[in-house]
């Protein structure tokens, strides 16, 4: 892995984030992908992790928010509108001193506007150092990105903070809305979506495979989603392909 980012093996994927209501694509979360030239692919869960312990998410992470955003502007460039692109920070990359330099940096240096990029936070990540967390995302927000909470209801967020929390949207963790025809996921993800709005958050439902979830999703006022039901994660010029055929969530 130490030699992985400089022989060029790691490459993103995009998963496409469409609007309920229009059913349009409006975004992207950018995933990291590892493929090695004699083991194959190998999956996130089996580096991120490790990555982390050594010390090598910062580099990796910084490649990853410089790539993204580079390809992200240059999609608005081919015409396809403002699409917000999500980028997922570590725990590492959090706290490290130079954050707020490496985010503008890579805004700077691509032409991707601010507010078309989207940090990716997780509950532990923030509640682990409330003040310290609470004065890093005022800083970010300052730069004028957005700001999410990634698998939200599966972490240990106090209500009373999330609140005061600077953050533009709230992500439902795919395995709230695998079960959701179940009464006690079902219940869960209605008071995260009421939560949400009454925060004056947007609300992005992960992992959506099924029509009954969709349609659930949209009954309940879920603004956004992604998931297999519409696209796995695709590569930079099958998400291009996508944009170019304008396709678009079914109506039913």
């Amino acid at each position: 892995m130490r030699h992985a980012l400089e022989r060029g093996q790691f490459h993103l994927e995009y998963q496409p984030q469409l609007d309920l209501a229009s059913g349009k694509v409006v975004g992207m979360e950018a995933l990291l992908r590892w493929q090695h030239p004699q083991l194959g692919r190998i999956a996130p869960a089996s580096f991120i992790g490790l990555a982390e312990e050594m010390g090598l998410i910062i580099p990796i992470g910084d490649w990853v928010l410089r790539t993204a955003c580079a390809q992200a502007r240059a999609w608005q460039l081919a015409g396809h509108g403002p699409l917000r692109l999500a980028v997922n920070l570590s725990a590492r990359q959090f706290k490290q001193r130079n954050l707020l330099h490496a985010v503008a940096q890579a805004l700077a240096e691509t032409g991707l506007a601010a507010a078309h990029l989207e940090l990716e936070l997780t509950e532990s990540m923030v509640m682990h150092d409330v003040e310290q967390a609470t004065a890093i995302m005022a800083n970010l927000k300052a730069l004028g990105v957005q700001l999410s909470i990634d698998d939200f209801g599966t972490g240990y967020s106090s209500l009373a903070y999330l609140r005061h929390f600077p953050i533009d949207v709230l992500k439902i963790d795919k395995t709230f809305v695998s079960d959701i025809t179940h009464d006690d996921d079902a219940a869960i993800v209605r008071a995260i979506i009421s939560l949400a709005h009454s925060l004056r958050l947007k609300v992005i439902a992960e992992g959506v495979e099924t029509v009954q979830q969709l349609a659930f999703l949209r009954q309940h006022g879920c603004d956004q989603m992604q998931g297999y039901l519409f696209s796995r994660p695709l590569t930079a010029p099958a998400f291009e392909a996508l944009l170019h055929e304008g396709s678009m969530l079914a109506a039913a």
